[in-house]
């Protein structure tokens, strides 16, 4: 009796929920609605989504169960929301997930947007910019380097891949935020990432947000978030406690000390309310480790599957590398200001994040206000979800869209930009770190060796299935075939 009460319960409200928003939108020129909710259950849900624009446009509502969703899938729409209009776009869905994570949204991702949101992004952009920015390239190439050597220790064995560039990727960031690269430390955080990342995608913590009340349920899901956010919050809150314990005034042994300084020294803007806290310097330290570890790891890996299926690419991108450094057995390395040097791997870098965005949907925005997108009425509260993704896919955009085709970056001014890492007030504040880690990473990886797959089986073109954030490879291995005097080249016998 008690069940049945509660599913009576459960479709009354969603029921009441949908007929409310129906009504309070009635008058208003809506994008068109895709007809039922079960396609939003699709395996690749941002490629399903790109198909959509043939028969409704580029800005519809995924659903008739949820008029109070947009999608914005062309490079025309995201510009004007996200760009032209971004105040109007510059919000964050209050959602329970999110609050679960951030701390009650004391956060620069998933926080919405205000004047302290605001002061809390530029203490978290200038210390990854300003702060280290003398030693963040010194730092990349020196643990890269360190990688390649324990890569090229293993002789050609079959690796799993996305692993090691994680491990590496968290690594870095380990080393920016705290000054410290010790292995336990960095394998610690490395694993309280991914456990993070695959609880939160999981669907009995997605519905949270979809049926609010069942958070005062017993949930095995929730529980496991809540264990994980434990652990996440006790080892951020040691290293708080160690750099205040060691703090130099206007000394900066890495971002955390740049931080923390920072609270001592900051003024709100006139008009603000409330004040940075040590809790944003915590939220920041765990968006640059969310954000900074498995997204980099992922676009890197997609680098290895396209080169794998690819092999004359990869052999023109060693040409040009032995071109310009020399054999590769040296240790010479081009600096980040002078990547124009190497067009073709700057052309597959931007191939690739054309191709595989890491978060092919971003994070959803939410209007701040009443707005409009391409003459269609946007009101204020409504979730907007920029299909990235489908901006690179374009037909009407870009030449043979699904094709890895490099050379159209080559030609400059020939091509359009792609968002990768979105665009406007929302642009992933991480973007410099990652583009600096994807040149440095691939061009010292394929300097050092030939990527070969492993027992002959290419790896698959197709993400991962049901990835709720990001755009994974599945699983795969590759040989990394030393290079250098004596070892065989690509495409010669092993």
């Amino acid at each position: 009796q008690e069940l049945v009460s509660f599913q009576e319960c459960t479709t009354l409200w969603a029921g009441s929920r949908l007929l409310w928003g129906w009504w309070m939108l009635r008058t208003l020129r809506l994008p068109p609605l895709v007809p039922g909710f079960l396609h939003l259950l699709q395996p690749n849900l941002p490629f399903y989504l790109l198909g959509l624009p043939q028969k409704l446009g580029p800005v519809y509502c995924p659903g008739a169960a949820s008029p109070e969703v947009v999608v914005l899938n062309s490079k025309r729409a995201i510009e004007e929301a996200m760009v032209k209009k971004w105040v109007d776009f510059a919000g964050r869905p209050q959602t329970p997930s999110y609050k679960l994570v951030s701390l009650d949204y004391q956060d620069v991702s998933v926080g919405d947007y205000s004047l302290l949101w605001k002061a809390h992004k530029k203490l978290t952009r200038s210390a990854l910019l300003l702060g280290i920015r003398s030693s963040m390239e010194p730092l990349v190439q020196e643990l890269t380097q360190e990688f390649c050597e324990r890569m090229r220790a293993q002789a050609g064995a079959p690796v799993a891949i996305y692993k090691e560039l994680s491990l590496l990727t968290c690594t870095i960031i380990c080393y920016l935020i705290f000054g410290d690269k010790e292995d336990s430390l960095v394998r610690a955080f490395h694993d309280c990432v991914q456990d993070l990342l695959s609880t939160w995608d999981h669907w009995s913590i997605q519905i949270l947000d979809i049926v609010p009340f069942l958070r005062v349920l017993p949930t095995p899901g929730l529980w496991r978030m809540k264990r994980a956010l434990e652990k996440r919050d006790h080892m951020v809150k040691e290293q708080l406690r160690r750099h205040k314990d060691s703090l130099v005034a206007g000394q900066c042994r890495d971002m955390m000390d740049y931080m923390l300084q920072g609270l001592r020294k900051h003024s709100m803007e006139e008009g603000s309310t409330g004040e940075l806290r040590e809790s944003h310097v915590h939220m920041s330290t765990v968006d640059l480790f969310i954000g900074g570890t498995d997204t980099t790891a992922t676009t890197l890996s997609w680098a290895v599957t396209f080169l794998l299926h690819h092999p004359e690419i990869q052999q023109r991108l060693q040409e040009e590398l032995d071109r310009e450094l020399g054999p590769s057995t040296s240790n010479s390395w081009i600096k980040y200001k002078d990547r124009a040097r190497l067009p073709l791997l700057n052309a597959t870098i931007e191939e690739v994040l054309r191709l595989r965005s890491s978060v092919p949907l971003a994070l959803p925005h939410r209007t701040t206000r009443p707005s409009s997108i391409l003459g269609y009425d946007i009101p204020e509260g409504m979730v907007v979800i920029p299909n990235l993704l489908g901006s690179h896919l374009d037909e009407t955009v870009w030449e043979r869209p699904h094709e890895f085709w490099p050379e159209r970056f080559l030609e400059p001014g020939a091509h359009p930009s792609a968002l990768p890492f979105g665009c406007g007030a929302r642009v992933c504040l991480g973007e410099p770190l990652a583009r600096l880690e994807i040149f440095v990473v691939l061009m010292q990886l394929l300097r050092a060796f030939t990527l070969l797959p492993a027992a002959g089986a290419l790896p698959s073109l197709q993400p991962r299935p049901h990835c709720a954030v990001s755009l994974q490879t599945q699983p795969f291995q590759v040989r990394l075939q030393p290079r250098g005097a004596g070892a065989p080249g690509l495409g010669e016998s092993q």
